[in-house]
């Protein structure tokens, strides 16, 4: 019998230090997957936990979810991973990062406390998160979320770059339930900008859903049939952390929603957390307002 806690969604994800560079200044802010996702999940009255490694003078970043009732299994290293991202332009997808230290990678032993029928693997870098680790997350029965990026981004000379040869591609994508990839990756992925051929080529390793972002929105493909809904942010001051928001809202939104319906509610969150810096800190009514106000639905 296992003694495990019981959660409804877990995030598994290093910290991250972000320096955000754009036009109007920089300025650092806590950041990684883990971070963004548990806060859009645990704005629908979710049990959510959080498995994160991160330097001891860094635990203070976590507050916020503490707050907001997130079980927090934070696992202490030498120094956390610390990201630059600049923004030369005003499109969301066009961003350069650096790469100034990096935490330890994930072992299998780190999630054996925690129990969940669904997982998001948020990580920043190749080697993060091992395919041992996730092989120990699927033994628990968990349908698992992944985001390309910390299975395609490298870092070479201090800057993350994009790998195209992912050599364990076809048994990760085995384990996936859920998939995200931004329009960069998809095309590293496939060699196609179209996210709609790129959602099919990516099909044939037998992962069934996909959420795929671009600077206008997403595009989510699932039972064979797309749905698609536009980002309507009234601003974009907190446009970093939008695809990890996407993912951990449309996982957390499809516990109890069809895909058609989880694709807007992930459109709709991800635009209110565009608005403001750092995570997303609004409501499951502030969500269902924004879906009236401005999807119509």
């Amino acid at each position: 019998m296992s003694d495990a806690q019981q959660y409804d969604i877990a995030f598994l994800g290093q910290y991250t230090k972000d320096t955000i560079v754009t036009k109007d200044g920089s300025r650092v802010v806590n950041g990684g997957a883990y971070f963004y996702g548990a806060s859009a999940a645990t704005s629908m009255g979710l049990k959510v936990a959080a498995l994160t490694r991160l330097a001891p003078e860094d635990f203070s970043s976590f507050r916020f979810l503490l707050e907001h009732d997130v079980l927090v299994k934070a696992i202490s290293t030498q120094q956390s991973t610390c990201l630059q991202l600049l923004y030369p332009s005003g499109n969301p997808d066009d961003r350069i990062l650096s790469v100034t230290s990096v935490a330890e990678p994930f072992e299998p032993s780190d999630v054996e406390s925690i129990s969940a029928p669904v997982w998001s693997i948020g990580a920043s870098i190749r080697g993060e998160v091992s395919l041992e680790v996730l092989k120990a997350i699927k033994a628990k029965g968990a349908r698992i979320g992944l985001d390309a990026q910390g299975f395609v981004r490298v870092v070479r000379d201090g800057q993350l770059a994009y790998d195209t040869q992912w050599p364990e591609k076809a048994e990760v994508l085995q384990l996936v339930d859920v998939f995200k990839a931004d329009v960069v990756e998809a095309e590293i992925l496939t060699g196609t900008r179209d996210l709609y051929k790129a959602a099919k080529i990516l099909a044939k390793y037998g992962v069934p859903e996909f959420v795929l972002t671009h600077g206008d929105g997403v595009v989510v493909y699932a039972d064979g049939s797309f749905f698609e809904a536009p980002f309507k942010p009234e601003s974009l001051v907190g446009r970093s952390g939008r695809g990890d928001t996407c993912l951990a809202s449309y996982l957390a939104a499809r516990i109890s929603m069809n895909p058609e319906k989880a694709t807007f509610w992930s459109a709709a969150l991800t635009s209110l957390k565009m608005e403001t810096l750092g995570p997303f800190a609004g409501t499951r009514q502030d969500v269902e307002s924004a879906l009236r106000e401005r999807y119509g639905k």
